[in-house]
């Protein structure tokens, strides 16, 4: 696959799935969880509050590897495996663009002092699973 059709099938899968997994480190281990992530481009964004693990393991380390896109559908599927460098955005205009009310469960609105947004900047893009390919590495 040429770079131009790795980084349509990449951005096609961060279109299509919001679900993935987030590694970052929690005492020099791996600790991962499930989040809803947003992209622009191939800039990843996802929603948290301030009061959580991830944001105090981000202060420490702010490398992150997520898993987006595998549908469990068996060998084959298409997904991502992205290496990233994360920062807080407590910006309003972030926080407005991601608050939905499927976040009033754990904040008080798009003005909560402690909902923050991590956004995330690829340093590194792998195409997984690629029927009959090896991984293939999007040059950023």
């Amino acid at each position: 696959m040429d770079q131009k059709d790795i980084r349509s099938t990449v951005e096609k899968i961060l279109q299509e799935s919001s679900v993935g997994t987030m590694a970052t480190v929690k005492g020099d281990k791996p600790h991962s969880r499930y989040m809803t992530f947003y992209h622009d481009g191939l800039k990843l964004y996802t929603p948290t509050s301030k009061d959580t693990d991830k944001t105090e393991e981000i202060e420490e380390n702010p490398y992150t590897h997520i898993l987006i896109g595998y549908e469990g559908e068996g060998f084959g599927d298409d997904y991502v495996e992205y290496q990233g460098k994360v920062r807080l955005n407590d910006s309003e205009e972030m926080r407005s663009r991601l608050w939905s009310e499927d976040l009033a469960m754990y904040m008080e609105g798009p003005d909560d002092p402690n909902y923050v947004v991590l956004e995330i900047e690829p340093i590194g893009i792998r195409l997984m699973n690629k029927t009959g390919q090896p991984p293939q590495e999007l040059e950023l």
